[in-house]
């Protein structure tokens, strides 16, 4: 939800629209630095947490931090602003943080693995009292970017001290692309049976829902409104009614738009979704 005109409106926009739980950024996403949030803009938030009932359950951090850079001047900054981001996140009584992992750009895998274990070790050290938990998201894998398979988690986690403090979110347009085909009922059960093998579903928190422009395998990080890509209808109901997953929060990650008759996209698949439960 977007956060125009003050972090307490995306509680306002999701009511508005009949969301239940929403996620959102603290900041300009595309921005370094930003004001600092004040005790009027964290008022404002809880006012409107309790006007709404509108469950804010995550925040989304910043797209230009990548713990897996081996520039150290990037990294460095990184680290300063996903700080800044626990904080932020800390501070508005939001349980999960959702990073991408990043990519090595050049470098190999296991540095890239190695460079952000160490940097949320860092940041846990740093705000040892922060009780905000990191969520690593999947990815499409598009370039060099980790977070496409689930070795890579696992291999990050084994490496955090309080490893406690971590978990995944899931993006279905992400796991589509990068080769895990939940589009048929065998691709589904597969996938969370290796997601559970390696990572264990007890790490998983929060599932972004997107439809895929691309076929599975692509490594293109595409979204498109539910059922109008190659996840189709069927995909979505399978999440929706798997009791395993009955628990967590189902985040709308679709394109923000118009439809031709003038109607916001958002109504119109979280219409479509919750006609499949």
């Amino acid at each position: 939800m977007s956060i125009a005109g003050g972090v307490s409106q995306a509680l306002r926009r999701g009511l508005e629209i009949g969301c239940d739980v929403i996620q959102l950024f603290t900041k300009n996403a595309m921005q370094w630095r930003t004001k600092p949030l004040t005790e009027d803009d964290r008022a404002a938030f809880q006012q409107a947490r309790q006007e709404t009932q509108v469950r804010p359950v995550a925040v989304h951090d910043s797209y230009l931090i990548n713990l897996a850079s081996l520039d150290e001047r990037l990294y460095g900054r990184s680290l300063e602003a996903l700080r800044e981001e626990m904080q932020r996140t800390e501070s508005l009584g939001i349980p999960y943080l959702v990073m991408h992992p990043g990519s090595p750009r050049g470098g190999g895998e296991q540095q890239g693995i190695e460079r952000i274990a160490r940097g949320i070790n860092l940041i846990h050290q740093q705000g040892a009292e922060m009780k905000v938990m990191i969520l690593m998201e999947t990815t499409a894998g598009q370039g060099a970017t980790l977070g496409n398979r689930f070795e890579h988690f696992a291999r990050i986690i084994e490496r955090i001290e309080e490893d406690e403090r971590v978990g995944v979110c899931l993006d279905t347009c992400h796991v589509f692309a990068a080769g895990y085909d939940i589009s048929t009922p065998q691709g589904y059960e597969t996938t969370l049976e290796e997601f559970h093998r390696v990572i264990g579903l007890d790490r998983l928190k929060v599932i972004h829902l997107n439809d895929a422009k691309a076929a599975s395998g692509a490594r293109v990080d595409r979204h498109e409104h539910i059922g109008k890509g190659h996840l189709g209808l069927d995909a979505f109901r399978r999440l929706l009614q798997d009791p395993r997953l009955a628990h967590l929060p189902f985040i709308l990650e679709t394109p923000k738009a118009k439809t031709a008759g003038g109607e916001d996209w958002d109504c119109v698949n979280l219409r479509t979704l919750r006609g499949l439960l």
